[in-house]
């Protein structure tokens, strides 16, 4: 991979020493905060992330937010940790670290990002009535997990997810999706995982990786990850390293609802409650499936990115 020494140009990392002093300069200066910064956005094909995160841009004056670089300006919040939560890594330069902070007491204070709103986040319109998404991201698993489950009473139970990231749905307390990317235990297994959901009201469905999850996400590795929705056919797909992944429905049927009229199939025309990083409940009301991680490059699109569009974002932000 390479270092984030340098900033981006054209949509592409490039090293300091291959850019004029001129140049280097400009691309070190701060994005004008008065509109969204698409053109920071990796190239790759098709249209700007609706929301994306580099974990490089601090709100000004509050270094507790993150800015968004996408094309909806939805600024996410560092819970917990703050600024703290920016560390720099030796491969990738700033980026987020997640972890669980007190585990063996209940408690509410694991580092996680994200945005939160009762009535929903206008700046996620985007996603109100939409007939897919797409969620993609680097991760690095940096210590133990699935954390210890400081909501039991036993000592040695474990929880039986790991958040990486996700969109909430229209009605969510925090927890329920519209779309997310995670691990998640399948019939007492740990997988990863495209959990989805189309209507708010309405029944999830999941789509689970064949492989053994610990091969596809090694510890102190980065892996690129993604996980793409369509509502209106009812499926879903996963890519790791821009390569698709095989794997499996979990549920038979139709959970989703997308069989016989009217069409399209759309998902809930209300906008979302927010995005959670790292576990759920972005509004801190409590902690559920912490990932002790490092997360960069994290994108949220209101469309399925085709096959050769996420190799391209893969490549494009290594």
């Amino acid at each position: 991979m390479r270092s984030r020494a340098g900033d981006r140009a054209g949509g592409r990392r490039r090293r300091p020493g291959g850019l004029p002093a001129v140049v280097l300069v400009l691309a070190l200066l701060p994005l004008a905060p008065s509109g969204p910064a698409e053109a920071a956005a990796p190239g790759g094909g098709g249209r700007s992330p609706v929301a994306y995160y580099d974990f490089s841009h601090p709100v000004p004056g509050d270094p507790g937010r993150e800015r968004d670089l996408g094309g909806s300006g939805t600024v996410i919040q560092l819970v917990n940790g703050g600024p703290d939560m920016r560390v720099r890594d030796r491969r990738r330069g700033p980026v987020l670290q997640t972890r669980q902070i007190s585990p063996a007491v209940r408690s509410d204070d694991d580092w996680k990002a994200g945005v939160y709103g009762a009535s929903g986040v206008p700046s996620l319109h985007a996603f109100n009535g939409a007939r897919q998404a797409t969620v993609m991201g680097w991760f690095r698993m940096t210590g133990e997990n699935p954390g210890l489950n400081s909501n039991s009473a036993d000592p040695d139970d474990r929880y039986g997810a790991i958040g990486l990231a996700g969109i909430l749905s229209g009605t969510s307390q925090g927890h329920e999706v519209r779309a997310l990317l995670e691990l998640i235990k399948v019939d007492g297994v740990m997988r990863l995982v495209a959990l989805g959901r189309r209507v708010d009201s309405g029944g999830s469905q999941t789509f689970a990786a064949d492989a053994d999850w610990r091969t596809l996400l090694p510890e102190d590795r980065w892996i690129h990850l993604t996980a793409s929705f369509d509502y209106d056919d009812g499926t879903m797909a996963l890519y790791r390293n821009g390569r698709a992944l095989t794997g499996s429905y979990v549920l038979t049927g139709d959970p989703w609802a997308v069989q016989g009229p009217p069409e399209p199939d759309t998902a809930s025309p209300t906008d979302p409650r927010g995005i959670k990083i790292g576990g759920s409940y972005p509004q801190n009301t409590r902690e559920s499936n912490p990932c002790d991680c490092r997360m960069d490059d994290l994108m949220f699109f209101d469309r399925a990115l085709t096959p050769g569009e996420i190799r391209a974002r893969y490549r494009t932000t290594r």
